[in-house]
């Protein structure tokens, strides 16, 4: 595995939860590398490990065991503190339930992770929105947008630092089917046009076979989507 290759890359990744029947084992040996330009599906069945996968590779959480790495730099070892200013500076993170702060509106809560970071917005945040369709709604609370406008409002909060990597978790999972496609619609164009790198979780496997590439997590391990899916 070139590790230095990619933003983003796990060996032998392994998390195992206690229980009170014993230790339950979700992840068992997961190789991955997530590389520049890439979007980049992972399916599976509900349950089988997606989310715990992405909260290991954005840092949200610790591996029982293996290795994750950050630009070539090992992750696994580092203290809280830097590895908190790695998902603040270089990671993106877009949720099912998008988690954004009802008395902010639209503008104020893609603003907030520049404020965190303390990087200089210099028209960047306006330029975000305006790709997202949302500059035109951007003094309008979170109550007052639909579900796929808050969605939007969250892809836009992900750039806001112009992350190396964006990790999405089910993005369209609470959406309708409409909705949903313009989401991943969305989602392809900041990929293709722009060149955002996604790493994006789902369990639609018709979504995932849009992206550049796509896998799928199987017993606590990745493999070949083609190896799963059926057609």
């Amino acid at each position: 595995m070139n590790n230095a290759a990619a933003i983003l890359s796990a060996s032998g990744l392994r998390k195992d939860y206690d229980t009170v029947t014993g230790s339950l084992e979700i992840l068992r040996g997961v190789n991955l590398e997530v590389c520049q330009g890439e979007m980049l599906y992972i399916t599976g069945k509900s349950g089988c490990g997606k989310s715990t996968l992405l909260h290991l590779l954005g840092g949200l959480d610790r591996p029982t065991d293996g290795k994750l790495f950050f630009r070539g730099r090992e992750m696994t070892g580092m203290p809280e503190r830097e590895i908190a200013r790695i998902r603040c500076r270089n990671i993106g993170f877009v949720f099912q339930f998008y988690h954004l702060l009802p008395e902010l509106t639209v503008h104020e809560n893609v603003l907030l992770p520049t404020l965190i970071a303390k990087k200089k917005d210099s028209g960047w945040v306006k330029e975000v929105l305006k790709r997202v369709k949302l500059w035109n709604r951007r003094t309008h609370f979170p109550s007052e947008l639909s579900g796929g406008e808050k969605q939007r409002v969250a892809i836009a909060r992900a750039l806001a630092n112009r992350p190396d990597v964006v990790l999405c978790d089910e993005p369209t999972g609470n959406l309708d089917e409409e909705t949903a496609g313009t989401i991943t619609s969305l989602l392809a164009e900041l990929n293709q046009k722009e060149g955002h790198t996604f790493l994006i979780v789902t369990h639609d496997e018709e979504i995932a076979r849009t992206g550049s590439r796509s896998l799928t997590l199987h017993e606590g391990q990745l493999m070949p989507a083609s190896n799963v899916f059926k057609h």
